[in-house]
């Protein structure tokens, strides 16, 4: 799989880093995990530095959809998307534009200019729930 992750729990931070070629597929099984996991309240960093992207407009349009179906699930954490070729950094741009959600949202070409971003992000907190 060319899509890996590491999760830091106490950070709330979730790093994604895609080597070689990433399809539809992969980026799909990457945020069912985060789902599954109820991690969607993260901070996220998706770096594309090393990627080969395969995507398609119709791809990057239901990611797109995808997103804003999560959405409604709770507040998203802050993503920043790390996309230094000019392809991935242009079908980021589509997918920021196709995945509007409540939650902050940033496309850098350099690994420690989003992380510098992101850390200046509010940690997002932990949703509470009540007892009755």
């Amino acid at each position: 799989m060319p899509l890996f992750w590491t999760i830091s729990h106490p950070a709330r931070l979730i790093i994604a880093v895609v080597k070689d070629t990433v399809g539809l597929k992969d980026i799909e099984a990457y945020l069912d995990a985060v789902v599954v996991a109820n991690l969607i309240g993260y901070r996220k960093i998706f770096d594309m530095t090393n990627a080969l992207i395969r995507l398609d407009d119709h791809e990057v349009m239901a990611l797109g959809a995808r997103i804003r179906a999560y959405d409604s699930m709770g507040r998203m954490g802050p993503l920043a998307i790390v996309a230094a070729s000019p392809e991935s950094y242009d079908r980021s741009r589509m997918f920021a534009t196709l995945a509007v959600a409540d939650r902050p949202l940033q496309i850098f070409r350099e690994l420690h200019l989003a992380r510098r971003w992101l850390d200046a992000q509010p940690t997002p907190q932990p949703a509470s729930h009540s007892t009755s």
